[in-house]
């Protein structure tokens, strides 16, 4: 244990944020850099070291919570940093975006501020890549076996990454110009600067993962043919058909999914464009969804010098405490939250439901029109007398995702089951109905947490590689029909 009496002496102290108007002016992360190291060890020393640690369940990947915090707490960053990387492939992505539900299922939670778990973790690999305790993993030998993961996203990364490892002759195909799947363009510079994803990609490649790029499997390649080029085939194409809002005005312009808004904003820090193609810059924006989507779409158009950003959510504002009721600890709440985009500025507005928009005469979106919405009878019914519009000039559709991908024709052409929900069934080795080809991430468990992606590109790898040689040492966290602590 750390510290017996850390969590006694040391009160929670979190990562500090540059100044509003200093971040906003540009597209770095908003923490200030080194600002963790000086008080992580007594952040560190607040675990208590549970006899059953319920902030390993809380994590899909069953990080090792304890152990690390130990570690950081003594300032051993070659030791935490192996203890890290034996169950996360990429802590440094999910320190940055990870909604942290191993702290929601902190021990200490339960009548304190839990254990800054997150910052400790990425405080860890941060002081790993800088003293060069991150190397790359060559396998001892070869297996003889190829493999094609479809995806570049934390569950094709993760599985790419294991089945390197396990000697495998691993291609990662991509269907955009870069590696990294919603890592490289759908999350903003300002939560995770994109070098963190290219060293990860060097690294990976001196392992002997190789990235096609461009290739978009299903059009460019059909299924048919990669499955006979290859031994075995991952998955990992997300969930990527986004939700839409089949109201009248949709089709005004101005209206675009966030999938369509944030990767040409990245693109721009990327260096393919000097200003983005669909700007906020002097508009009024409306960003429809009130989730981590809903909030990059905030921050991007603060950056972009919107004139006023509005946030609408549908459901009615969660309390800011965990109710022992309906979500008792060690749960993961729904909780109001309050990111970095928010405290930026703009205005968030809940329970309403937007009802049509308005255009002017060259057809640009102007105004959109909403109503307040109640539940009646267990539905979300709209309240007469509440409609009111306010000005919309960008709005940004950032209301989830319903499923993977059926546009390329990959479903068909590899001829694969759907569960209900519409994902890519799959049985316990992450197997679908097609032997020899698996399925990770969103594409089989729908919209989730990075992870979950993760956690699922481990596990998968492990199917495969178990298809391939009969056995596998790799590590599986979970099931598919895992739910585990978090959603």
């Amino acid at each position: 244990m750390a510290d017996p009496k850390g969590f006694l002496n040391h009160g929670r102290e979190v990562a500090k944020s540059r100044p509003v108007e200093e971040r906003v002016k540009d597209w770095n992360e908003v923490y200030v850099p080194g600002s963790l190291l000086p008080i992580i060890s007594k952040q560190a020393s607040r675990c208590m070291d549970c006899g059953i640690p319920f902030c390993h369940n809380g994590c899909p990947l069953g990080n090792l919570i304890p152990e690390w915090n130990d570690y950081a707490y003594r300032e051993d960053w070659a030791a935490a940093s192996e203890r890290l990387h034996a169950t996360n492939n990429f802590p440094e992505f999910t320190g940055r975006l990870c909604p942290a539900p191993c702290e929601s299922a902190c021990v200490l939670g339960i009548n304190q501020p839990p254990v800054t778990i997150k910052n400790v973790e990425v405080s860890i690999i941060d002081k790993a890549w800088e003293t060069g305790d991150v190397a790359p993993r060559i396998p001892e030998r070869l297996s003889g076996k190829t493999v094609a993961v479809i995806g570049s996203g934390p569950a094709g990364l993760a599985a790419a990454q294991q089945l390197t490892r396990a000697g495998h002759t691993v291609a990662v195909y991509e269907r955009a110009d870069r590696v990294g799947g919603l890592l490289r363009y759908g999350i903003p510079e300002f939560k995770m600067e994109k070098r963190h994803i290219n060293r990860r990609i060097e690294q990976m490649r001196a392992e002997g993962t190789r990235f096609r790029t461009g290739v978009e499997i299903g059009r460019d390649i059909k299924a048919t043919d990669l499955k006979k080029r290859y031994d075995a085939v991952v998955i990992a194409a997300g969930a990527t058909t986004a939700r839409d809002l089949p109201v009248p005005g949709r089709e005004l312009k101005g209206i675009h999914q966030a999938m369509e808004y944030l990767p040409l904003a990245n693109k721009v820090q990327e260096g393919d464009y000097v200003t983005p193609p669909i700007s906020a810059e002097g508009k009024h924006v409306v960003v429809i969804g009130g989730g981590d989507t809903g909030a990059d779409c905030v921050g991007t158009a603060h950056r972009q010098g919107a004139a006023s950003v509005t946030q609408l959510e549908i459901m009615p504002r969660p309390g800011e405490e965990r109710n022992p009721v309906s979500q008792p600890w060690p749960t993961f709440p729904m909780l109001y939250k309050v990111t970095s985009a928010h405290e930026e500025g703009g205005e968030r507005v809940y329970a309403v439901s937007t009802t049509h928009f308005e255009g002017d005469e060259d057809g640009n979106v102007q105004w959109l029109h909403m109503s307040e919405v109640e539940f009646v009878d267990g539905k979300l019914t709209q309240k007469p007398g509440t409609e009111r519009k306010i000005p919309a000039q960008l709005v940004t559709l950032a209301m989830g995702f319903t499923g993977t991908d059926r546009q390329n024709g990959l479903v068909e052409q590899f001829g694969l089951e759907l569960d209900e929900r519409g994902n890519i069934a799959r049985d316990a080795d992450f197997q679908t109905n097609v032997p020899g080809v698996f399925v990770a991430g969103d594409a089989g468990r729908g919209q989730s947490l990075i992870v979950w992606a993760i956690a699922e590109g481990r596990s998968a790898a492990r199917g495969a590689d178990r298809y391939l040689t009969g056995a596998s040492d790799l590590p599986a966290p979970i099931r598919p029909t895992d739910r585990a602590l978090a959603v």
